[in-house]
């Protein structure tokens, strides 16, 4: 007898049901107490959660979880073709940005690579101590022969990073515009924020091959992208009203005020955002080693499957040093836009 075949004797629902559900021997209790002659009796405190399961026990007509686990997949895949027809070719500039990045930042010998980035660094943060940091790390990981792992890494980031500024920025702009807007996208935001970072993948996998980088591009876009969204938001949402004032005085056009007024005040919490964009973006890309993203994130995943912990170590130390040069090169553009706005 199924714990909740009350229920539906009670409801009058039996007819419907079948005797399928009230009559078979549903657990190893049903079986004992037919064995023995005793009915088999449940204590409140055992009592099962009225689930899809524990209701299919007592009325088959209630579908088993399992079924809508699989209902679920045979939707997605139902799509799935109609799904890629659209997406490839939306995706494919992404794989060709991973595939042709990947190959500069790999064929350009260090002894020009290296430079350039600490050429780069000093432009952005004007701080020789940061120039020295940056040669240290990529001249330890170089000497390591993790070079080009970590080039790799660099390229994932570089090119997701960039399209997560062209689309996020944009978006944040929408939002701050229209409260509308803003409604409709913090759902969505609030979603992709606090899905577990393997989610991303599981779709992707059914939709692309592995072999393919837009699949990792992708899962790591969509991971990393909210944080400058909702930072670009936040920040022309927080741009002193009077100022907006004094720009409506002078005569300016919403796009004048846009980019000659509210980007330029907002661009503090604009590069925060980036920042938090970057990180998350180095994060998603040691998960991505899971679906062929190259990097170090391969190495923590050799070390995992292997067992060998030197690699482990050592990989995990050149992605530490990586967010910790990401990092400190973004604060120093940050501090430098934030001497530069007007007290």
């Amino acid at each position: 007898m199924a714990t909740y075949d009350f229920v539906f004797d009670g409801l009058g629902l039996r007819d419907w049901c079948g005797d399928a559900g009230g009559g078979g021997l549903s657990s190893m209790a049903d079986l004992l107490s037919e064995t023995s002659g005793e009915e088999a009796t449940v204590s409140a405190w055992d009592t099962p959660f009225p689930s899809l399961d524990a209701l299919h026990e007592a009325c088959d007509k209630i579908p088993q979880s399992r079924e809508l686990t699989l209902g679920l997949e045979r939707g997605f895949l139902d799509i799935k073709d109609t799904l890629k027809i659209v997406v490839d070719p939306i995706t494919q500039p992404l794989s060709w940005a991973l595939e042709n990045t990947l190959w500069l930042m790999q064929a350009t010998p260090w002894w020009i690579m290296i430079p350039a980035l600490m050429l780069i660094v000093y432009l952005v943060g004007r701080s020789f101590k940061l120039v020295g940091l940056v040669a240290a790390a990529f001249g330890f990981l170089a000497f390591v022969d993790y070079y080009d792992y970590t080039m790799q890494t660099l390229a994932i980031i570089f090119v997701c990073a960039v399209i997560c500024v062209i689309i996020g920025v944009p978006v944040g702009i929408a939002m701050s515009r229209s409260d509308k807007v803003q409604r409709v996208m913090i759902p969505i935001l609030d979603m992709l924020q606090t899905l577990p970072p393997f989610v991303y993948l599981i779709p992707l996998i059914f939709l692309f091959s592995v072999t393919e980088p837009k699949l990792y591009g992708i899962a790591i876009i969509l991971y990393a992208m909210v944080p400058v969204i909702r930072l670009t938001d936040l920040g022309i949402r927080l741009v002193d009203k009077d100022v907006i004032e004094a720009a409506d005085a002078f005569g300016m056009t919403k796009r004048q005020k846009l980019y000659g007024v509210q980007i330029p005040l907002a661009l503090p919490n604009i590069m925060a955002g980036v920042n938090q964009t970057i990180m998350m973006s180095l994060a998603m890309v040691v998960i991505a080693s899971l679906v062929s993203a190259p990097g170090l994130g391969v190495l923590v995943l050799r070390g995992i499957r292997n067992l060998e912990l030197g690699v482990g170590l050592l990989s995990g130390l050149g992605i530490v040093l990586l967010a910790i040069i990401l990092d400190r090169v973004t604060k120093a553009a940050l501090a430098r836009i934030n001497a530069s706005q007007p007290r």
